[in-house]
């Protein structure tokens, strides 16, 4: 499932593309694209139908486009989740319909289209109505997703809470990672990414962690994370691209995602692979010391 730089990565090239541009006409050809808006595929298109996107925004893995009416007084929003395949690509008009398009948007102006692809089909789109962010009333956000977290990147992020709220935490340090509602945007290969670099096991415990560890793996989640975003995300396969198509080339420098039985790139120990979480971990077992099980008394 893209993780942050890769949802970034679409977010900035909608911001490019398509805010400020006036919808013309909206077709969806496959409802469950559709299936949180429950009103329906044909409502979504009348309502969509004629409001101009304003802008691209991002929670987590969450994206959304800011609606308005040609009187600007709509607080409206399209809140567009990727699943685990789904692209938002912008596309000549004249050009061949993708296999699994699902969702075509053109624009008044005739020019390059929004069309949302997608092979799995556990992404969509949605309206939804846009509301006080919890914690700073100032910035909307869209209903659905106001309980998720801000991510490490966002420039309100709160370290101290981060810190406190991690170290209260008697539960793995790489499930709170993954948990959205501590903080957003971090999946499965980040989040393995970030403890290599700072060298801490998954399965620690956030109580045992100290006050300069927990910083310290902030600053390592933010790196890669920064890392990853400059370098386009991470493409395995074809299934995350950026909206004109291209697929990212973090693959390249990661350390221990998807690399077991290779060798650490600090150490030289080969890397492991265990089971978490229906997934799986990647780790260096000399970097990355397991913790201690307590022996029976």
């Amino acid at each position: 499932m893209p993780e942050l730089p890769e949802v970034e990565t679409v977010r900035d090239g909608l911001a490019r593309w398509v805010a400020g541009r006036t919808v013309a006409r909206v077709k969806v050809t496959h409802p469950r694209s559709v299936r949180r808006h429950l009103a329906g595929a044909d409502d979504f298109a009348a309502r969509l139908a004629g409001l101009r996107i304003e802008a691209a925004s991002r929670r987590g893995k969450y994206l959304w486009l800011p609606l308005a009416d040609p009187d600007g007084s709509r607080r409206e929003c399209v809140v567009a989740h990727l699943g685990m395949s789904g692209q938002l690509l912008v596309q000549p008009p004249d050009s061949s319909d993708e296999k699994h398009l699902h969702v075509r948007i053109t624009f008044a102006d005739g020019g390059r289209e929004l069309r949302f692809v997608d092979q799995r089909t556990f992404g969509g789109m949605m309206l939804d109505e846009l509301v006080p962010a919890p914690d700073r009333p100032i910035e909307l956000v869209p209903r659905s997703i106001a309980h998720i977290a801000r991510d490490p990147l966002d420039p309100v992020f709160d370290d101290a809470l981060w810190n406190v709220r991690l170290r209260r935490r008697d539960s793995a340090v790489k499930r709170a990672l993954l948990d959205q509602s501590l903080v957003s945007g971090i999946g499965n290969i980040y989040a393995d990414e970030a403890l290599w670099r700072a060298g801490l096991h998954g399965e620690r415990r956030g109580l045992t962690l100290t006050r300069s560890a927990v910083t310290g793996l902030l600053a390592e989640v933010r790196d890669v994370l920064t890392e990853s975003l400059g370098a386009g995300g991470t493409s395995f396969d074809a299934l995350y691209v950026n909206v004109n198509g291209q697929s990212g080339y973090f693959e390249r420098s990661l350390n221990v995602y998807g690399r077991e039985g290779k060798p650490c790139r600090r150490c030289g120990t080969a890397i492991r692979r265990s089971a978490f979480m229906n997934r799986s971990s990647y780790f260096c077992p000399s970097c990355q010391r397991p913790p201690r099980v307590p022996r029976n008394p």
